[in-house]
């Protein structure tokens, strides 16, 4: 059934991923009594493991060092056994409700199935009042993101989104370079990507040919609440990411990695408008509708707040890349991901002030953050009564992904949307509020 609108070891080292210092203090309601959520006797956590054949192997890896590792789930039973032989005890599930609705003494759950699926678990577990640590993006659809920030301000329990950079050094840096008028006011953020298609297709058609269902691999588990099709090896394992009923292409998968730190340090909310131009614009609809682009540039426009002037983010994949600063000549600062803060006076290459005459003149930023213990530290620190982490979905992540989410609504429709910020919709298109909040297949629900 369609849900309905509410009255979101790193694989590798994001120096522009957000800040996460966290000042709010909370205790949760549920580690205070006897309920699920509160740690165990011995003060360790019970956690389970929903989607464990990418991230979610690392993820839950994690986790061991410290805490109980009690139920492994996954729809392919293959990385449910790998997983679960490393932890004796474990129980094995396929189905996440029957997990949830069986095993009674999970106090957490961390979330690493494909992005389409992100929401149902995670809704699900904050409404039985556990712990949630979800990958990045937290949500598939705007409309989502809104959900889960409002399901996890009621449940009150530790979360986290899987931005692991968000707890670095140089995202605490950015932070204090930008705040300390470092580089002036910033007017401008260009985000980039180089993801190959080749490690996430995209720009491509659906398979017409429609292969057995392998044996280990329940295939209408793995759909979830994504429309019905037939079984094709060109979505599982991993290859989800460009398929649009799945994932969420380049600017999804590495979006909330990139922009955390920038949509920290300059308090970003919504923007007013949103376009992009893509190598959609001339592809057929049978590409268009199923994948996302070879590569796109998609613009956000930010108001003016406060002092802050408007600012213009771009974002950049598939080999897309901004102009080279004049300042810095014909230095190529673009390879891989990264992200540029330009201000008035300088500009933040990640951590790193630039040019280099400025930051001989600035020197290191005054530190005004307070440091993190770790990503997933934060997250299990909370869980037991701790600061809240650095990316909890209520202050953070949601906001973050469903913003990061608004630019593949952009190039979807290939037109500019202008956004009311108290209505949480498009003002000029009925086709892209239709994707805010995509219906959900039959029997599935937040």
């Amino acid at each position: 059934m369609a849900h309905t609108h509410p009255s979101a070891m790193s694989r590798r080292s994001f120096l522009a991923a957000g800040s996460g210092a966290a000042v709010a203090m909370y205790v949760s309601a549920k580690t205070l009594g006897l309920e699920p959520g509160q740690p165990s006797a011995n003060n360790r956590l019970n956690v389970a493991a929903v989607g464990v054949g990418g991230m979610g192997r690392h993820d839950i890896a994690q986790a061991a060092k410290t805490e109980n590792v009690v139920a492994i789930c996954d729809v392919d039973s293959r990385f449910a056994e790998q997983v679960a032989a490393q932890y004796p005890g474990a129980k094995i599930y396929a189905d996440f409700r029957k997990m949830l609705e069986e095993q009674k003494d999970i106090d957490a759950v961390m979330v690493a199935t494909p992005d389409h699926n992100h929401a149902v678990v995670t809704a699900m577990a904050l409404k039985l009042g556990k712990h949630v640590f979800c990958q990045k993006p937290l949500t598939h659809s705007v409309g989502e993101a809104l959900a889960i920030k409002e399901l996890a301000a009621q449940a009150k329990t530790a979360t986290q989104m899987g931005n692991q950079g968000q707890a670095s050094e140089g995202a605490r840096r950015i932070c204090e370079y930008i705040w300390s008028g470092a580089i002036g006011k910033v007017r401008e953020i260009h985000s980039w990507s180089n993801r190959r298609p080749d490690i996430s297709p995209r720009g491509i058609p659906r398979p017409k040919e429609t292969p057995p269902v392998p044996d280990y691999l329940n295939w209408d588990l793995w759909l979830g609440p994504a429309p019905e099709r037939p079984y094709h090896p060109c979505y599982h394992p991993f290859a989800w990411r460009g398929w649009w009923d799945f994932g969420t292409g380049v600017l999804g998968d590495i979006g909330c990695h990139n922009l955390s730190a920038a949509f920290k340090a300059l308090k970003l909310k919504w923007p007013v408008s949103v376009e992009a131009c893509s190598t959609h614009w001339s592809a057929p609809p049978e590409i268009t509708r199923e994948t996302a682009p070879i590569a796109s540039i998609v613009t956000y426009v930010f108001p003016p707040e406060g002092d802050r002037p408007e600012i213009v983010l771009r974002w950049y994949d598939g080999g897309m890349m901004p102009p080279i600063p004049k300042a810095l000549g014909d230095q190529n600062i673009f390879d891989g991901d990264g992200t540029l803060i330009v201000g008035d006076e300088g500009m933040l290459w990640g951590d790193r002030l630039l040019p280099e005459s400025r930051a001989k003149e600035v020197g290191d930023p005054p530190k005004m953050l307070p440091r993190s213990p770790g990503h997933y530290e934060e997250w299990i620190q909370a869980c037991k009564g701790g600061p809240a982490p650095g990316s909890n979905f209520v202050d953070h992540a949601a906001h973050l992904a469903a913003v990061v989410l608004m630019g593949n609504i952009a190039i979807r429709t290939q037109k500019k949307l202008f956004w009311d910020a108290e209505k949480l919709r498009f003002t000029n298109s009925d086709e892209a509020n239709a994707l805010l909040n995509p219906p959900y297949r039959n029997g599935w629900s937040l």
